[in-house]
């Protein structure tokens, strides 16, 4: 039997982003069925699969807010929101908020003062000295071994002691 579908769209979309699908030259598209319509709305083409991801969650946050199914779960408080449910609002809202996730050219200057900045934004915790780790290592270097504590053969049972004593398992 021969399957049913259109297999064009099958091998022309993104196996895992929603509303994804690529051209022939290497360009991700984008667009999105308006709720209870047959129209769709055209977010554009992008450069790589996920600027055009973002794209689509911004225009499902749009238009079906919080049950909307999304790319990214940080797209409910990353992504701007359109003014309205208008189809030209939300193209333009999705077209800005995909652009701010263009990847970067390979060896541009822009990234690498990304990267400083953000190696100087992270604090560097000495974690010997907080805890002193270094002086508990000599410390316990210079202590004398002690042996172990003997072992409890196979004659040994818990039940040969006293059972009038009371062990205190928590000191309160």
């Amino acid at each position: 039997k021969k399957p049913a579908g259109r297999k064009k769209f099958k091998e022309t979309r993104h196996p895992v982003y929603r509303g994804v699908r690529r051209r022939n030259t290497d360009k991700w598209v984008c667009e999105v069925r308006e709720p209870n319509k047959k129209t769709r709305i055209w977010l554009g083409t992008y450069p790589t699969a996920e600027m055009a991801a973002r794209a689509h969650d911004v225009a499902a946050l749009a238009l079906k807010g919080r049950s909307a199914c999304l790319n990214f779960a940080d797209s409910v408080w990353r992504l701007p929101v359109p003014a309205s449910t208008d189809s030209n609002d939300i193209r333009q809202t999705a077209t800005t908020a995909a652009e701010v996730f263009r990847p970067a050219p390979e060896g541009s200057i822009e990234v690498a003062e990304d990267v400083k900045r953000e190696a100087e934004n992270v604090g560097v915790m000495d974690e010997e000295a907080i805890f002193n780790m270094r002086g508990f290592a000599l410390d316990m270097a210079e202590q004398p071994l002690h042996s172990p504590p003997p072992r409890l053969g196979r004659d040994f049972s818990w039940d040969d002691g006293e059972s009038d004593i009371e062990v205190s398992l928590w000191s309160y």
